[in-house]
């Protein structure tokens, strides 16, 4: 099924992303700030994934960017024949770049692949630094890093470079983006990795 989705996605151009977290790292925010910023350069679309509730796909459509909702119930993630069955709703259009936001749960979505060309795991700096030691299959089937709320660093006890040395243990070639949504600090260098992903895709 994924492979299914992968060719969809290859044949209409479409470059696709998963954002995976925990509840409450800021996943939507960084998505939503993502959108704000790139949505007249680039063509989005988006997939949430939740258990309930409609909350994350009315933000992102207040936003004039496509959207559709996937409710998993008591499903703790998004699987590949979900995705296929929202994207035929949803059809993304050619040469554009398909933002699926899965379920916040650092466990069940490392286990599914949805057909996306890069795993983007999303991890606060208010959950402590164990977290790829605790959860290593998430940070290990993951390409990139954002670490997100480090305006609070200042009034936190954290260790930002334990954190890295812990996931690098865990996956030596992820890519970290220290990032703060609310403020927007970092965010540009993870605009330009996408920007340069999807113009060699």
């Amino acid at each position: 099924m994924a492979a299914r989705n992968r060719g969809y996605f290859e044949a209409k151009n479409i470059y696709v992303l998963n954002l995976v977290s925990s509840p409450g790292s800021g996943k939507t925010s960084i998505l939503e700030k993502t959108l704000q910023d790139l949505k007249d350069k680039i063509h989005f679309s988006v997939i949430e994934g939740d258990q309930q509730t409609m909350q994350d796909a009315n933000r992102i459509d207040a936003l004039n960017v496509p959207v559709i909702q996937i409710n998993t119930g008591k499903g703790c993630h998004l699987e590949s024949d979900m995705v296929y069955s929202a994207i035929k709703k949803l059809e993304p259009s050619e040469n554009s770049v398909l933002m699926i936001e899965n379920v916040g749960n650092l466990v069940c979505p490392s286990m599914f692949d949805l057909g996306e060309n890069k795993r983007v795991v999303i991890i606060s700096i208010t959950e402590g630094e164990d977290k790829p030691l605790k959860y290593p299959d998430m940070f290990h089937s993951s390409d990139i890093c954002l670490i997100n709320k480090i305006d609070l660093l200042p009034h936190l006890d954290f260790d930002l470079e334990k954190l890295k040395s812990y996931a690098l243990k865990v996956n030596p070639n992820l890519v970290f983006f220290e990032v703060s949504a609310t403020t927007g600090k970092g965010m540009e260098l993870w605009y330009d990795w996408m920007e340069k992903e999807i113009k060699n895709y």
